[in-house]
């Protein structure tokens, strides 16, 4: 990985040695302690995909890239936002959509450390030296995804709560279980549509946080994207229905996530931050 002038401070490699830490124990005990989960019997295959997801993959992309990003790579400080935005989307869910159990405190403590660790990671990132680091090449790939994510989402979500709502009725995605509201709903029409949104129009008009946004954004939702895939496969094991369409949009959209990912954090070079260090960074669409 590109080595670049971005080293992580002790109290956030500390802070995420404790998250891998509960991370481990968190999904350790969900996929391993028979019966642990409370939860409506609809909802236990998507809880077992997603931690199998974050246990096998998202827990070692975290460790490895934590640590490059000590060692001040570029590159490995992307990847680690990222996949640390995936686990406070995670235990965002677990905190305030599964059923009261004895790891609850965990979940919370997971949700406070990466919604911490998110928030000043990103507040200390370069997004000057990002840019100059990515260079001049095409961002129109990187942008159409983000809206086409933005999109898609919206349209399933809306497309399933909105009769609902004018219906009175519940949602087709909790009707089986006791929850009030459709939480995954809420957080995704409520903050990932607009990020997506607000990250892609950014990048377009090249401003430095719209890469930072960006590059955070391709790895959280890529991971996240793998991670649906897990829970339909435990979905389709239990027997329960999931709609073509939606299994082959879900396979798009992991697979073209994960290809710019790749593409994204490969573009960071470090001899393009070396020679524009310092220089002017006019903005400009493409």
């Amino acid at each position: 990985m590109t080595t670049g002038s971005h080293s992580l401070s002790r109290p956030y490699i500390l802070a995420t040695v404790a998250t891998l830490a509960f991370t481990v124990v968190a999904t350790s005990v969900g996929l391993f302690v028979p019966g642990f989960y409370r939860d409506a019997a609809v909802l236990l295959p998507q809880l077992y995909g997603q931690d199998l997801l974050t246990l096998g993959v998202a827990v070692p992309v975290l460790a490895v890239s934590l640590s490059y990003a000590a060692r001040g790579s570029l590159r490995g400080y992307v990847v680690w936002l990222g996949v640390t935005g995936y686990l406070l989307y995670t235990y965002a869910s677990y905190a305030f959509l599964t059923a009261f159990n004895e790891l609850y405190l965990l979940y919370v403590a997971l949700f406070a450390l990466t919604l911490c660790t998110l928030v000043g990671g990103v507040a200390r990132l370069d997004a000057g030296s990002l840019k100059r680091a990515f260079g001049e090449r095409s961002i129109r790939a990187y942008v159409g995804f983000q809206l086409l994510v933005a999109v898609l989402l919206t349209l399933m979500w809306v497309g399933e709560v909105g009769p609902a709502s004018l219906a009175g009725t519940r949602p087709p995605s909790i009707a089986e279980t006791d929850l009030p509201v459709p939480v995954i709903q809420s957080m995704d029409l409520g903050v990932v549509v607009p990020s997506f949104g607000i990250s892609s129009y950014l990048l377009w008009k090249r401003r430095p946080m719209g890469y930072a946004f960006t590059g955070v954004l391709l790895v959280k939702g890529t991971t996240l994207g793998l991670a649906v895939l897990a829970m339909i496969v435990f979905m389709l094991r239990d027997g329960q229905s999931v709609p073509l369409p939606q299994i082959a949009v879900f396979v798009a959209l992991s697979l073209l996530g994960l290809g710019l990912v790749v593409r994204f954090v490969r573009a960071i070079d470090s001899r393009s931050l070396a020679s524009s260090a310092g220089s002017p960074d006019p903005s400009r669409t493409d």
